[in-house]
């Protein structure tokens, strides 16, 4: 029939790597201890949503001629992220990415267009996408040093700012840096700003996964909007949990207007990076929020603070020197033997490695892993 959709049957071999995918997949994420990924999450719910084509064309806080889209489920995404980060109610504004690196990426865009001529001020610390996007958008730029803690190096940056304080400033900071989760102090950089008559600057900070850690503990570093930040980026997949990358980006809506172009085709509001937008990430993220909640959110960073300090006592007992940063769940430690890391999936940087305690990281992982570092010494 003309109509007729024509459709073949995966084949048997085909089944089979996708089961052998499968179950390979159980095995590695309980080796899986060295990123900051989140396995305890349950999306069931939502499988009839797999069954339509969801896209988020445009600004979500506007309307666009593809009705077929989670765009209200959007906006109580980024209200409820503009709440935990303190951001002004008259300036909200924000949308939900593929991932941190889009999210650092728009930050610096935002910033670009804000402060044509400023230089960028970034840490060696910094995430890996931050020197490509910087490429990408081809900004001046400068490097700075970092503390022993991998915190930013804020001499480095005095020094560095007093040689260009005839230029305005775009600073980027990192609330949890990759190895160390370090949380560079954003109020500390405002006062160097200040103190070099810079009146003119832009801070985006990277919070990819101490953006859901802060915001519940009792003596969080000076990183949200209130103490400064003119962008955040947070990835949702990691401390929540999601089967695809994602995250959110917040931005002031003064300086979103920069940016924003009206697109007729699609009878959109063109502000985002991307012209279609998955729909079904903003929705499982929605999931996620109205059934933990802030309470459940907070339970979930107790807990995994908690583990976190397990894991330190237990290396350090055991005569591994191991550390961690205030309010981190990254565990840092030397780096250990080949046989482990053919074992575990640890992250490595030079002489260090770290842990990363999630949602999903149970007390016998770190016991396990323990044991092997004792049992293969480095």
């Amino acid at each position: 029939m003309e109509n007729e959709v024509y459709q073949r049957i995966l084949s048997e071999s085909n089944k089979k790597k996708l089961e052998k995918t499968l179950s390979s997949a159980e095995d590695l994420a309980a080796k899986s201890i060295g990123y900051p990924c989140n396995f305890a999450f349950d999306y069931s719910e939502l499988l009839p949503f797999f069954s339509y084509s969801f896209n988020n064309l445009g600004d979500p806080f506007n309307s666009s001629n593809y009705r077929l889209n989670t765009l209200d489920y959007e906006r109580e995404v980024i209200d409820f992220f503009a709440d935990l980060t303190d951001m002004p109610v008259d300036e909200r504004w924000g949308y939900v990415t593929n991932g941190g690196t889009e999210g650092n990426l728009y930050g610096l865009f935002l910033a670009r267009e804000t402060l044509p001529e400023a230089i960028v001020y970034y840490s060696e610390d910094t995430h890996y996408s931050i020197g490509k996007a910087l490429r990408l958008l081809n900004m001046r730029c400068i490097m700075l040093r970092h503390q022993k803690n991998g915190e930013v190096d804020y001499e480095d940056l005095k020094e560095s700012v007093k040689i260009h304080r005839d230029l305005p400033a775009i600073v980027l900071a990192t609330a949890g840096t990759t190895m160390t989760g370090a949380v560079d102090n954003i109020k500390i950089i405002r006062e160097i700003l200040k103190e070099n008559l810079i009146s003119d600057f832009y801070i985006h900070v990277d919070a990819a996964l101490s953006g859901m850690i802060l915001p519940f503990v009792e003596d969080p570093q000076p990183w949200n909007f209130s103490d400064g930040a003119d962008s955040i980026s947070i990835s949702g997949h990691k401390f929540i949990g999601a089967p695809v990358p994602c995250g959110v980006v917040l931005a002031k809506k003064s300086n979103r207007d920069r940016v924003a172009r009206s697109i007729e085709y699609v009878g959109a509001l063109d502000t985002t990076l991307t012209g279609s937008r998955n729909g079904l990430s903003p929705l499982m993220l929605w999931y996620a929020i109205n059934r933990d909640g802030k309470v459940g959110f907070a339970r979930k960073v107790k807990y995994c603070l908690g583990v976190a300090d397990y894991a330190l006592n237990a290396l350090n007992k055991c005569g591994i020197p191991a550390w961690r940063n205030k309010n981190s769940n990254t565990i840092v430690f030397p780096k250990p033997s080949c046989d482990v890391l053919e074992k575990w999936d640890i992250a490595v940087y030079r002489d260090i490695a770290h842990i990363i305690t999630m949602p999903s990281t149970k007390h016998k992982q770190v016991d396990a892993l323990v044991n092997d570092l004792l049992d293969y010494p480095a």
